[in-house]
């Protein structure tokens, strides 16, 4: 049986890899969008008049935020630049590999960014006790969506070779 075969689909190893490729990109491109976004949002922040009256923990949080946003950022474009630097050199599989971590790392980093600028803006909106469960109750929500149903049916519906 030829390498890349006996996986569900008729295709070669490099077939596979620029399906793989395809599917990535077009995954990367929604977080692209919405991290940049993100992102763009809080790069503005600092310049409002309300700034300067944010308590030290207040700003803490921000200079955090803004921090895992371009962290963010930078692993969610990192698949382009990687790619682009690599095309070319028959190593597209391990590419793929390579630009997949960065994209999950982008992931983890997004969802750090999300919940930190939840916690600012729900801090700054309100002074109630409650903002840390809703946060919470957030960040379960995300790993609900992003991680744990994905897992779970992926684990679900492996079978074994």
């Amino acid at each position: 049986m030829e390498e890349g075969r006996g996986r569900g689909r008729d295709e070669t190893e490099d077939e596979r890899a620029d399906r793989r490729w395809g599917e990535l990109i077009q995954e990367v491109r929604v977080a692209q969008t919405g991290v940049q976004i993100l992102f763009g949002f809080l790069l503005t922040v600092v310049f409002t008049p309300r700034y300067p009256h944010l308590s030290q923990t207040d700003r803490t949080i921000y200079i955090v935020t803004v921090v895992l946003g371009a962290a963010a950022t930078g692993a969610l474009i990192g698949p382009v630049s990687f790619h682009r630097l690599v095309s070319g050199r028959r190593i597209k599989p391990q590419a793929v590999t390579w630009a997949s971590r960065m994209t999950f790392a982008g992931l983890i980093l997004l969802l750090a960014t999300m919940t930190a600028a939840l916690l600012l803006i729900l801090r700054v909106a309100t002074d109630d006790d409650y903002v840390p469960w809703l946060v919470a109750g957030v960040i379960a929500w995300y790993l609900l969506c992003w991680f744990v149903l994905p897992m779970w049916t992926r684990l679900r519906h492996t079978t074994s070779d």
